[in-house]
């Protein structure tokens, strides 16, 4: 058994996608030798976003704070606020908004592929 704080995990910023005022954080992923899943972390600054795009893996993600929009490339657009959760599923074309005035935190878990 392992454990980590978030608090010394270093965030990186995403600008990929037209991604703007967007952190990823790996908690837990291949570089800690965890075998199945990866766990990350990821902050939307207020007005930021993760433009549309698609990944072979599925997605689970756990809102922890803030508000937002998922949306997809068919113009299916999801509210998420504390405790929601979604699934994309595989090769889903996806994106994200931060529609709140405070930052839109989330977990999301994938597969190792």
């Amino acid at each position: 058994m392992e454990m980590k704080n978030t608090m010394n995990i270093e965030s990186e910023n995403i600008t990929l996608y037209n991604s703007t005022g967007t952190s990823i954080q790996w908690l837990w992923g291949k570089n800690d030798g965890v075998p199945n899943f990866a766990l990350r972390r990821f902050v939307i600054k207020a007005g930021g976003q993760i433009g549309i795009h698609s990944h072979r893996e599925e997605h689970e993600i756990y809102i922890l704070s803030g508000e937002g929009t998922a949306f997809n490339d068919s113009g299916k657009k999801i509210t998420l606020s504390m405790n929601d959760t979604l699934y994309v599923p595989p090769n889903e074309p996806h994106g994200y908004t931060n529609t709140g005035n405070t930052d839109l935190i989330f977990l999301c878990i994938i597969p190792l592929i």
